[in-house]
């Protein structure tokens, strides 16, 4: 009511008390994990750091036994120091200079000092017939001629490849085969080359491979073997690096699963060579270009070993033996140009200084024993912390419990006064007027005396209603309410029932239709506290109803249940309404109750009652068409079934 304190005070304090320990507690929770994960990392750093030591230790080892096949290299034969440094894996490429550091391999194709084709008339008549007139098998037989008459392998060896040409132009793919593998696969023609530097032999076996009209068949494989042992031999003759690199391709395209084993080398040479290069350092491997390539070079400075940086990380991880240093832990070697930020691994040591930006990081693959240990740790914490928390909660909940009953009480104990102080004051209030007016002989005749009488009755009715009601009330409080179980004829609580509001009910106005079934079995219970609930409900029904009171009265079964159901046309209820009808003190509608009369209690009472007795009271009703109130109680015969 008014003078109600406000919950929220205690409520904030209640949150006070909950929040402060446990944001004390979470807060020390941290601490302590925090710590429990540091003391862990650093007794992991400690272990791993011995193991890197010796880990970088080993890699140096692998790079200076690197360096010192560098420095066995045949620099005075380039292309066999190419094919020694890259066939036995000591670099993935290579540059062999000379003193002035030129490179001498690979290397472009050096201009042969004779021509085939600039001022000879047979081979510019030859020519005309293939290219310009479209005659192959003439310019076949042409180019045999010369072939035939030719007097150095150069332009024997053109030639014949010029006829084996026109001949596959011809559809003779058989001759044009016979030709490139049989006449031009002659050792004598070996070092033969054209106009451009190009050895013919080698390209004449790749034109044969081109031709042969099964890749699987026997000769096809003879004839690629052929070609890839050639390719391979970096003997003399050598053949210039831009010719082999783009026979090895092609031969690639070919056969894909043929075995070159310079064939990335000399791409990445070819690669090295195209751009523009850092200065290289003796001994020191640094950055070269493009940023993933890293190059070093002897102290004479003739050879130039080039790696490319992620792969040559993994070749000195795998020599180091990084599974056996690192059972518990993923270690890598990280080239300066991969972009892996130390800070994103668990321990960082630099290399050398001949691997400059060059580190060894190890990353924790899995679960180590220190961290499970901190984690059992932190359990412990944690839960010690929840347990902490969840009792200060519980206490918390159970104060709220507590003070929320108290103030609960309290509320109750202030309505009830503030309505028995109203609903006493009015009928005393008017009984003491009427009894005044009657001690002072102020009445016209006996007829007034007799109404006032009448009024005095009808007050004190009220009155002594208003203290049953509180009387329940307080046994309801008090859970005191003991009820009688014996069998009750429903017929005769509904006589009693209307008996007691009969005077009441029979106002001009008023209408009471009462329907009792035949052979109503009788219920267990309570005779005057069922009377209690008819009566409340009764009283109810007349207090909401307007001037037009039409209320109706029955007493039926209804599937073993006894019910008994009080109908009115008042002014009906909402559904929310309906939920808190039962609510004590609870009034839907305070104009009507305040004029009529009434606490808020009767209905609260009847269902008390009507639970009491193992029943159920339900309530249908629609706002502005009135209610229906539902009693449905054991019956005798249904307890026995």
């Amino acid at each position: 009511m008014g003078g109600t304190r406000p919950v929220w005070p205690m409520l904030a304090v209640l949150l006070l008390v909950v929040l402060v320990p446990t944001a004390c507690t979470l807060w020390f929770l941290s601490a302590a994990m925090r710590n429990s994960h540091l003391a862990a990392r650093q007794r992991l750093m400690d272990v791993y750091r011995e193991q890197a030591a010796e880990a970088r230790r080993a890699v140096v080892d692998a790079w200076d036994r690197k360096q010192g096949q560098l420095r066995g290299a045949p620099a005075e034969r380039p292309p066999q120091a190419f094919a020694v440094l890259v066939g036995q894996q000591v670099a993935h490429s290579a540059v062999i200079r000379d003193e002035a550091g030129r490179a001498l391999y690979p290397a472009p194709a050096t201009q042969p000092a004779t021509r085939t084709a600039e001022d000879d008339p047979a081979w510019e008549a030859a020519r005309t017939l293939e290219f310009v007139e479209s005659r192959p098998v003439e310019a076949a037989v042409a180019y045999a001629a010369m072939a035939a008459g030719a007097k150095g392998t150069d332009r024997k060896a053109a030639a014949l490849r010029a006829q084996a040409r026109c001949l596959a132009k011809a559809g003779d793919r058989a001759g044009a085969i016979g030709i490139l593998t049989g006449l031009l696969a002659g050792g004598e023609l070996s070092l033969a080359a054209d106009e451009n530097g190009r050895l013919i032999q080698p390209a004449a076996l790749l034109f044969a491979c081109e031709l042969m009209p099964d890749a699987d068949a026997p000769a096809a494989r003879a004839v690629v073997e052929a070609l890839r042992v050639r390719l391979c031999r970096y003997e003399t003759p050598a053949l210039p690096a831009a010719q082999r690199l783009f026979l090895m391709e092609s031969l690639r395209r070919i056969d894909p699963n043929v075995r070159l084993f310079s064939l990335e080398a000399e791409r990445l040479a070819a690669e090295y060579l195209d751009r523009d290069q850092p200065p290289v350092q003796t001994g020191r491997l640094t950055a070269a270009n493009p940023p993933r390539l890293c190059h070093t070079a002897t102290e004479d400075g003739r050879v130039v070993a080039i790696f490319d940086a992620p792969t040559l990380a993994a070749e000195l991880a795998r020599e180091a033996g990084f599974g056996k240093l690192f059972g518990g832990a993923e270690a890598a070697i990280v080239p300066p140009t991969s972009g892996a930020a130390a800070g994103e691994a668990f321990l960082s040591v630099p290399l050398d200084a001949n691997l400059p930006g060059w580190q060894l990081q190890v990353r924790l693959g899995g679960a180590d024993p220190f961290s499970a240990a901190a984690g059992r740790q932190n359990a412990v914490y944690a839960w010690t912390a929840s347990l902490g928390i969840a009792a200060v909660v519980l206490l918390a909940v159970v104060v709220a419990a507590v003070v929320g009953r108290q103030m609960r009480l309290a509320r109750l104990k202030n309505d009830l006064i503030a309505t028995v102080s109203h609903e006493l004051k009015t009928p005393l209030s008017s009984m003491r007027v009427l009894v005044d007016t009657l001690l002072e002989g102020r009445c016209r005749d006996e007829q007034q005396a007799r109404e006032y009488h009448e009024m005095i009755a009808s007050e004190n009715e009220r009155l002594s209603r208003v203290i049953d009601n509180f009387l329940a009330f307080s046994r309801m409080e008090r859970n005191k309410a003991a009820f009688e179980r014996v069998p009750v004829d429903l017929a005769d609580v509904v006589a009693a029932a209307v008996a007691s509001v009969r005077e009441r009910f029979a106002r001009p106005g008023c209408e009471l239709s009462v329907d009792v079934a035949e052979h109503l079995p009788p219920a267990l219970g309570d005779r005057d506290a069922l009377i209690t609930v008819l009566v409340n409900l009764l009283d109810n029904a007349w207090k909401y109803t307007g001037e037009a009171k039409r209320i109706a009265l029955r007493a039926f079964d209804e599937g073993g249940a006894a019910c008994l159901e009080v109908s009115d046309n008042g002014v009906g209820m909402s559904r929310r309404e309906v939920r808190r009808v039962f609510d004590r003190f609870y009034q839907a509608d305070r104009r009507l109750a305040r004029s009529a009369g009434g606490c808020g209690l009767g209905l609260s009472i009847v269902r008390f009652i009507v639970d009491a007795h193992g029943g159920r009271i339900d309530v249908a009703s629609t706002p502005g068409e009135g209610s229906t109130f539902t009693v449905r109680l054991p019956s005798v015969g249904a307890l026995r079934a």
